[in-house]
C-alpha cells in the first residue's frame, strides 16, 4: 500500500509540474527584458506598456468577445430548444437527428471549417465577422443541446403534470418550474460554448476575412512575424489571471450558496426534532 501511495503521489505531482511548469516560464519571460533570448536580463513592464498600447491585438480581442457573446446567446436559444423537441418528441426519425447532433462533436475542425468556407463563397457570402458568428453558433449548439439533454435526462415530468393540474399554462409552466430546473445545464452548456468560442482557431482561420481576425488567429499571425514576440508573453499572462479570479470568484459564490443552504436548513432541522421530541413526550 504504501508503494502504491508513493507511486500515486509520484504520478501527481509529475503531472502537474509537466502542465504548469510552461505556464511558469512563460509568465516569468513576460517580466524578461530579453526579447529574443531566455536568459534573464532584469525585471520590466514595457511588454505590458507595448501590449495595452498595440491596438491591433485590442481589435482582434474586441472581435472575439463580439462573436463570442453573440454565438453564445444564439446557441443556448436554440440548443435549448432543440434539446426540449428531443427530448418531447420520440420517433424513429429522431434517431437521425441525434446523429446529426453528435456529428458536430467528433467532426474534424479543419473539415468544418472547409465546408463552411465553401458553402459560404457557394452562397456569395462575405467572409466578415458575421461568418465567423454563424460558424461559432453552428458547433457550438451541439455542446448546448447535449449539456441540456444531458439534465433533461433526470428531470421529473410529473412536476409539469402538478404545475398544468393546478391551473398554469403551458408558457408558465415552463419559465416558472422547467426553466429553473433546466437552468444548471443550460449555464453549463453556454460557458462550455463562450469557452470553445474564444478558443477556436481553425474553423475561424478559413472563415475570417480581412479585418474580423479574432484574437486566436490574431497570435498566430504574431508567432509566424516573430516565434518569441514577448508581448504574447504579456498577454498570455493576462488572460491567465482573468481566467483564476473568475475561479476563484465560482468557487467563492458557490462556498457561500452553501453556507446559505447550510443556515436555511439546519433551523429547519432543529424544529423538525423539538417537534418531533414534544409529540414523543405527549404520546408518553
Amino acid at each position: 500500500m504504501r508503494r502504491m501511495d508513493q507511486t500515486s503521489k509520484i504520478v501527481f505531482w509529475s503531472t502537474i509540474l509537466f502542465f504548469y511548469i510552461p505556464v511558469a516560464v512563460l509568465i516569468i519571460n513576460s517580466f524578461n527584458a530579453a526579447r529574443f533570448s531566455q536568459r534573464w536580463e532584469g525585471f520590466t513592464l514595457k511588454w505590458y506598456e507595448i501590449l495595452f498600447s498595440d491596438s491591433v491585438i485590442w481589435h482582434a480581442f474586441g472581435n472575439t468577445l463580439k462573436v463570442a457573446f453573440g454565438a453564445t446567446l444564439s446557441a443556448v436559444v436554440l440548443g435549448t430548444l432543440g434539446a426540449l423537441a428531443l427530448n418531447r418528441y420520440k420517433g424513429k426519425l429522431q434517431s437521425l437527428h441525434y446523429g446529426l447532433l453528435y456529428t458536430h462533436l467528433v467532426l474534424p475542425d479543419i473539415l468544418m471549417g472547409i465546408s463552411l468556407l465553401l458553402f459560404f463563397i457557394s452562397i456569395g457570402l462575405e467572409q466578415n465577422l458575421f461568418t465567423v458568428y454563424l460558424a461559432h453558433t453552428t458547433f457550438c449548439i451541439s455542446y448546448v443541446a447535449m449539456a441540456v439533454l444531458g439534465r433533461l435526462e433526470d428531470f421529473d415530468g410529473s412536476v409539469i403534470e402538478a404545475a398544468h393540474d393546478l391551473g398554469a399554462s403551458h408558457w408558465q409552466t415552463f419559465w416558472k418550474v422547467q426553466f429553473p430546473l433546466l437552468l444548471p445545464g443550460i449555464v453549463a452548456g453556454g460557458l462550455l460554448a463562450f469557452t470553445l468560442s474564444i478558443d477556436d482557431f481553425v474553423i475561424t482561420f478559413f472563415i475570417s476575412g480581412a479585418g474580423s481576425s479574432t484574437l486566436p488567429v490574431q497570435i498566430y499571425g504574431m508567432i509566424k512575424r516573430s516565434p518569441k514576440l514577448p508581448e504574447i508573453n504579456a498577454l498570455s499572462t493576462l488572460m491567465m489571471c482573468v481566467t483564476m479570479l473568475a475561479v476563484v470568484a465560482s468557487r467563492m459564490m458557490q462556498g457561500r450558496n452553501l453556507e446559505s443552504t447550510d443556515k436555511n436548513t439546519r433551523p429547519r432541522s432543529v424544529a423538525a426534532r423539538q417537534e418531533g421530541q414534544g409529540g414523543r413526550v405527549q404520546r408518553k
